[in-house]
């Protein structure tokens, strides 16, 4: 490789991780307790809760959605799940179909009496560790901010693997230089520790490349989430809503039956699984549909949600039609990124990795910091760091 080109490699590397370093450290930081989000949230339930009627009858999602409304007078309804292991369901409320994450309230209700269950509070820190990683609490601006931030480390990926062969061609791999007990002098001896740091940083990046570059497309997914689901409503859905030019979005009073429109679902999808209803009016459906959503029973179609589409005002069935590809890969993308692929296990190589690359990240910075003057560079044969940091 030339050295007009390698020089240009570097400064793309160097500048790029330069930029979007700090960012990609806090979302490293932040995203090491998300990883164990489920376990972390199972270690501070107290496990004292049980249903009211453990053996009785499940009362109807009408009914719950009922509660769910008395429980927050003047909200409107906007999203409702269900638990895997409890007769749980889960709602979340807003006092308008436009209302941001801020604004939405969630709660959850025993199936078997409509109460409301204990343990969920509103703004705890792991609310508040998530959205700091998602949106630095700037919403769609905070998320389009960091996966630009996305790009940049996608590019310092990049740019670091074309510069790591021809700057360690004549090292083995694995190779870590310790500086000699021999050197004396001080301005060698903090070039011995620059070449050790250099090659901790150029191991651990090589190691974390694949999935760093995993971690990182599929973050800058996540970050348009906003614009993928805008997409969705308004070019795929298109046809179900030529209808409904003049049609307000319906008050809870207005609306069909919601058991009979998941019925009607689960009849249209025998083989799939009801994961989470979306209210009219809300990102997730039409102004004038429930969108009840399905997920397959394997492994990877667990993650693959399926619409089914009702009219909120007359309970009729519309259609059910699989999503684009691009919401597909949004649907990917989530679990993916914080290894919910393969449970615990994958869990805690995802958190190994995620550790590597705090050291990546905080080597690289050392090695820019102390980086060498010019005079004492160009006399210093050992080629410059694989980051560019030079």
């Amino acid at each position: 490789m030339k050295q007009t080109t390698l020089r240009l490699w570097s400064a793309i590397h160097k500048w790029t991780s330069l930029i979007c370093t700090a960012f990609i450290m806090m979302l490293c930081l932040t995203g090491l307790p998300l990883i164990f989000h489920d376990e972390i949230d199972h270690a501070l339930d107290s496990g004292d809760w049980q249903p009211a009627h453990p053996d009785g009858p499940m009362l109807s999602l009408d009914a719950m959605l009922n509660a769910a409304l008395a429980n927050r007078p003047g909200d409107v309804p906007l999203f409702m799940s269900f638990d895997i292991d409890r007769p749980v369901v889960n709602v979340t409320s807003g006092p308008s179909v436009d209302a941001t994450d801020g604004q939405m309230h969630f709660a959850s209700f025993d199936r078997t009496s409509g109460a409301l269950v204990p343990g969920h509070a509103d703004g705890g820190v792991m609310d508040f560790i998530l959205q700091l990683h998602t949106d630095l609490f700037l919403g769609l601006p905070g998320m389009l901010f960091l996966g630009a931030m996305g790009l940049l480390l996608v590019a310092a990926i990049v740019s670091g693997v074309v510069l790591y062969a021809p700057f360690m061609r004549k090292l083995k791999f694995g190779t870590l230089r310790q500086p000699s007990q021999a050197v004396r002098h001080s301005s060698h001896r903090r070039r011995a520790n620059r070449i050790k740091w250099l090659d901790y940083h150029n191991l651990l990046g090589i190691v974390t490349v694949a999935w760093l570059s995993v971690v990182g497309v599929t973050g800058v997914i996540n970050t348009l989430a906003n614009p993928i689901v805008d997409a969705w409503r308004t070019q795929s859905l298109a046809d179900l809503t030529a209808g409904y030019r003049d049609a307000s979005v319906p008050t809870p009073a207005q609306m069909a039956s919601l058991d009979d429109a998941v019925a009607q679902a689960q009849r249209a999808a025998p083989d799939m699984t009801l994961q989470f209803v979306a209210f009219p009016g809300g990102g997730w459906s039409t102004d004038h549909h429930y969108a009840i959503f399905l997920h397959g029973n394997t492994p990877l179609t667990e993650h693959i949600i399926t619409p089914a589409l009702v009219d909120a005002r007359t309970g009729e069935f519309a259609d059910m039609r699989e999503m684009p590809w691009y919401n597909k890969a949004l649907a990917l993308s989530g679990p993916l990124h914080f290894g919910d692929y393969g449970g615990l296990p994958l869990k805690i190589l995802w958190a190994i990795l995620d550790v590597f690359t705090i050291v990546v990240l905080i080597t690289g910075l050392y090695l820019w910091i102390v980086r060498r003057p010019v005079s004492a560079r160009n006399s210093y044969a050992t080629p410059p760091a694989a980051t560019g940091r030079s």
